[in-house]
Formats: C-alpha cells, sequence, structure tokens
C-alpha cells in the first residue's frame, strides 16, 4: 500500500490544487494533503479554514485525507510511514525551487522520494497568491476555485463588501 503526501500552504485551495489532488488520489492508494505551516509567511486563512476548504472540495475522494504540519515536511514523512512526497509543477520556476527540495529532502530522509505532477493547461498560471489579489480587487474568482468553496473565500476576505461598496 503506497501512501503519499501532497504538502503546500492551500491558502487557498485552487482549482490547479485540486487537479492534482484528483490525479494523485488515482495513483496512490492513500493520499494525505498536508497543510504546511510556515511560521515565518503570513497566511490569509487559518490553517482550520484551509483544512475546511479541503474537506468541502475533497469529500468524494475516499482514499484523501487532510492533515497539517508545523514542522518539516521529511518529519511528518517519517512519522506517518509516508513512501512518497507529491508536488505539482505549474512552470519552470516551480520545476527549479522544487527539484532543490526533493534533493535536500531525499538527503534529511533518504527514503524520501518525490514524484512531480505536471498542471493541466487550465492551471500553469493558477496560484493562491492570484486568487487572493483578483478577491482582494473584487474581480470573479468563480474559474480559479472550486465552486463550493468560493462563497466562502469570498465572505472571508469579504469581497461581498467590497463589490456593493462600488
Amino acid at each position: 500500500m503506497k501512501k503519499a503526501i501532497y504538502p503546500g500552504s492551500f491558502d487557498p485551495v485552487t482549482n490547479g490544487h485540486l487537479e492534482i489532488i484528483k490525479r494523485a488520489a488515482v495513483l496512490f492508494d492513500q493520499l494525505v494533503v498536508l497543510i504546511s505551516v510556515n511560521p515565518n509567511k503570513t497566511s490569509s486563512f487559518t490553517t482550520d479554514e484551509r483544512a475546511g476548504f479541503l474537506r468541502k472540495v475533497c469529500y468524494d475522494i475516499p482514499n484523501v485525507q487532510i492533515d497539517s504540519c508545523t514542522g518539516l515536511i521529511v518529519d511528518y514523512f517519517k512519522a506517518n510511514d509516508c513512501d512518497i512526497i507529491v508536488k505539482g509543477l505549474r512552470a519552470m520556476s516551480d520545476f527549479e525551487n522544487e527539484f532543490q527540495m526533493a534533493h535536500v529532502n531525499k538527503h534529511l530522509c533518504p527514503g524520501a522520494e518525490t514524484v512531480f505532477l505536471c498542471a493541466d493547461s487550465q492551471s500553469t498560471y493558477l496560484s493562491s497568491s492570484m486568487v487572493r489579489q483578483i478577491a482582494s480587487f473584487g474581480g470573479d474568482i468563480s474559474p480559479f476555485v472550486p465552486e463550493a468553496i468560493k462563497y466562502d473565500i469570498m465572505k472571508r476576505l469579504d469581497i461581498t463588501a467590497k463589490k456593493e461598496e462600488r
């Protein structure tokens, strides 16, 4: 039984993230979508909110579980008997960063194999920060986030009030 983790900030989860989750869930017996909490980074959504968003959009994928960690990914990997780290790639810049991280993870934990999944063509330009920026200006985030959480994101970022001010 192969257990994989798909770590990320998911701040918030996008259609691109969901596409990678669905593909990885087919490849592995168990997939843990791991909210990686970076104390040096300011998040727009709390860890609990991000976990709630992920549970809402992954409810129908039976082999997916949601978890979070505040330390090194490889520490979680070892403590939870994982086999694979899944990373999504959008562009060459992603590859360079993730390639370095895969080697560091392999050095810290020789059993940590990383599998890269390329984003589909609809998601290569998409990022959580872009979604937050569009939302902050009252733009339509519908094409970029799962419908099930769109209103929650807009409400949390107080987008409905901003649209009414216009």
